[in-house]
């Protein structure tokens, strides 16, 4: 939990002040990288500059048609009727042939 400290208090801005000038707020977390938000002097959130964002979750963009086409190709390649017949067999298991079934994989791929 971030505790208010002189760091803080020099990069935050009250929630009335974040909502009055929130242009100003933005232009500030792109100057200084974040400016928290305070409610009653206690930090609440965070503006963040993109840097910042970037920097935090990484900055390879997803790319999400790639991933529909890994995805389908998956999906085509379980297509087959090998596959089908693991999943009839599969379903018409009992739980104790699941049981030892798990048993035996987790013996294989230790």
């Amino acid at each position: 939990m971030i505790r208010p400290d002189e760091r803080i208090e020099h990069s935050s801005v009250t929630s009335t002040e974040a909502q009055n000038n929130f242009g100003e707020v933005l232009s500030r977390a792109a100057r200084e990288g974040r400016v928290f938000i305070t409610r009653y002097r206690r930090p609440e959130a965070v503006v963040l500059s993109m840097d910042a964002y970037a920097a935090l979750v990484g900055e390879e963009p997803v790319d999400l048609d790639a991933l529909e086409r890994d995805f389908e190709a998956l999906v085509a390649r379980m297509q087959t009727a090998e596959h089908g017949a693991g999943v009839d067999a599969f379903l018409s298991m009992t739980p104790r042939q699941l049981g030892q079934a798990a048993v035996r994989a987790a013996r294989k791929n230790p």
